[in-house]
């Protein structure tokens, strides 16, 4: 498929927003005293984190080249 840089750099906006938000969750779950039982909820956050990550790192590789 075809994107547009516009496209690509909204896409990265996006998702730069998103990583903000669940990187705000991670930190919330873990101040819980209860940590334990969010631990299920931390690890999806934090794979979520991951992929987006790793998404926007191809983006900006798209974006440069």
């Amino acid at each position: 498929m075809d994107f547009s840089k516009d496209d690509l750099s909204e896409a990265k906006r996006q998702i730069d927003s998103t990583l903000h938000k669940l990187r705000e969750t991670v930190k919330t779950l873990e101040a819980k005293k209860q940590m334990k039982n969010y631990k299920s909820q931390i690890t999806l956050a934090n794979r979520r984190i991951k992929a987006f990550e790793l998404t926007n790192y191809l983006i900006e590789k798209e974006l440069m080249g």
